[in-house]
């Protein structure tokens, strides 16, 4: 953010698009030039002096969903005058070039930031319920490596394995177990009784939501990042 006049207006423009107070915006631009050394954008390696972020077990998939290309077509999802969360729309996600981009802006960073900031009390149920899918969204898409639609048995292997990796009583067949029989229990409670010959494929968006249907979206999913503390998501 640049000179006085110039600043004040991209500010405007960024609590327009994240939801964010201009004083959060503020402070979380300060936060983001300590990471970055004063610098127009941030690298991945930047994300090693927030101390707590190692000792989260999935520190990877919050790394790579700040760097993940298809973030780049983000637009602002606005419902009863109040911003979503970002508004992760699926076929923004689909138009997004793959990979992961070497370096993001402060526009990035805060844009990504928002899918962690709690719900806003003055909303009704339903801009609630929208702002509570927009975030289950983006949680799925974080989990869907391969961005196919579905959370596959290998991908929600390697969710568990990393979500056990400090517990160094588990070993990675047991890790492995403990996902096929959670996404046996998966396919239960989407699919119900299943053929002998019939295969699960992979968890939808849709199973996604039903499997977090009467779950605190904002107990499992937050932020503490203003007092550089940590980065935590779905611990």
């Amino acid at each position: 953010m640049g000179a006085s006049h110039s600043a004040s207006e991209e500010v405007r423009e960024l609590v327009g698009k994240t939801g964010f107070s201009s004083d959060q915006i503020e402070q979380l631009h300060r936060r983001f030039k300590q990471l970055s050394g004063d610098q127009p954008t941030i690298r991945k390696e930047n994300f090693n002096n927030v101390p707590d972020l190692e000792l989260n077990p999935i520190r990877s998939k919050i790394i790579r969903a700040f760097f993940d290309n298809r973030w780049a077509l983000l637009a602002p999802l606005m419902v009863g005058g109040f911003v979503l969360g970002g508004g992760i729309l699926p076929w923004n996600l689909r138009k997004g070039p793959s990979g992961l981009a070497d370096e993001i802006n402060f526009e990035d960073f805060l844009t990504i930031m928002s899918y962690f900031r709690p719900i806003d009390i003055a909303m009704d149920e339903e801009q609630v319920q929208l702002c509570r899918k927009e975030k289950l969204r983006f949680l799925f898409h974080m989990y869907d490596s391969d961005s196919d639609g579905r959370i596959t048995l290998e991908e929600y292997r390697n969710v568990v394995e990393e979500l056990l990796s400090g517990n160094p009583h588990i070993e990675k067949e047991s890790a492995r177990s403990i996902a096929d029989g959670a996404m046996m229990e998966a396919a239960s409670v989407c699919v119900g009784q299943m053929e002998p010959d019939q295969v699960y494929e992979g968890i939808t968006f849709d199973d996604f939501l039903k499997i977090w249907q009467g779950i605190d979206i904002e107990t499992k999913m937050h932020v503490r990042f203003l007092n550089m503390e940590t980065i935590a998501l779905c611990h």
